[in-house]
C-alpha cells in the first residue's frame, strides 16, 4: 500500500503516501531538499541554546503517544554538539511517562517554539537513551550545576539528531513576556510570587488540584 518509489526521501511511508494522495509531493521533496537536516547548523544551535522551553513527544513500544513539556533557565536543553543534544530530568509526579517510553521506544520529537523574539519554531527528530547524572558529568564536565541548592537532576536524556528542521511562523502568535509581580495564589491555583519556581516540591505552586481531578475522584469514591 504505501510502495514508495524514492526510499531515500526523508519522512515515513505514510506521509509519501498522503502527499502522493493529495498532490503536495513537489512542495514536500522541495522542503525536504531546503529544509530538512541531519544535524544542527550554527543558527540552529544558536536557537536551542536560549531556549527555555520545548514541547516532548514520546511513544511507548505499541506505538501510544504522550506530549509533555519541558521548561528552565536558558541552556537546559544543551548542545553538545552539532548531531546531540541532553536535557535534564528532575523529581516530577513519579509517573516517568517520557522516561518509560524511551525505554521501550527511544524515538522522541523535540518542537522548541520561539514566541516572543522571532516567532519561529525548530523541530528536532532523533534516537534518546537515558544517562545518570554522574555518568554524564564525567562524559561532560562543563555541564552546569544547578543553581537551587540540593537539587541535582535524577537522570538526563541524550538525543543523538536524526533531523532538523524549520516550523514555519505562519500561525505562532506573538507573546510578550509578563513582568514578575507579586501576588497571592489563587485557590487551589499556582503562586505567582515573583519568581519561577524550578523545580519545587510545593503542591500549592505546582498547581495544587488545578483541574479538580482529585476531588472528582475522592467526590465519587465517597458516594
Amino acid at each position: 500500500m504505501y510502495d514508495d518509489q524514492r526510499a531515500e526521501r526523508p519522512g515515513s511511508h505514510g506521509e509519501h503516501h498522503i502527499q502522493r494522495e493529495l498532490g503536495t509531493v513537489e512542495r514536500a521533496d522541495r522542503f525536504y531538499d531546503e529544509q530538512v537536516l541531519d544535524r544542527l547548523n550554527p543558527r540552529m544551535r544558536e536557537f536551542v541554546a536560549r531556549q527555555e522551553m520545548f514541547f516532548l513527544a514520546t511513544a511507548d513500544g505499541r506505538g501510544e503517544c504522550d506530549s509533555t513539556f519541558r521548561a528552565g533557565p536558558p541552556g537546559f536543553l544543551r548542545v553538545l554538539d552539532d548531531a546531540t543534544l541532553a536535557y535534564p530530568e528532575y523529581r516530577g509526579n513519579g509517573v516517568m511517562a517520557s522516561l518509560g517510553n524511551i525505554l521501550e521506544n527511544p524515538h522522541i520529537g523535540i518542537l522548541m517554539i520561539d514566541f516572543s523574539r522571532d516567532r519561529i519554531g525548530l523541530h528536532v527528530n532523533g534516537h534518546a537513551h537515558l544517562v545518570a547524572d554522574d555518568a554524564m558529568r564525567r562524559r561532560h564536565p562543563g555541564l552546569p550545576v544547578d543553581p537551587v541548592p540540593g537539587r541535582r537532576p535524577q537522570m538526563w536524556v541524550e538525543v543523538e539528531v536524526e533531523e532538523a528542521y524549520i516550523h514555519c511562523s505562519k500561525h505562532i502568535p506573538r507573546l510578550v513576556p509578563a513582568p514578575l509581580r507579586q501576588n497571592t495564589a489563587r485557590e487551589g491555583g499556582p503562586a505567582a510570587d515573583g519568581e519561577q519556581a524550578w523545580g519545587t516540591d510545593d503542591v500549592r505552586r505546582k498547581g495544587g488540584d488545578y483541574f479538580g481531578a482529585a476531588a472528582q475522584r475522592h467526590g465519587l469514591a465517597s458516594r
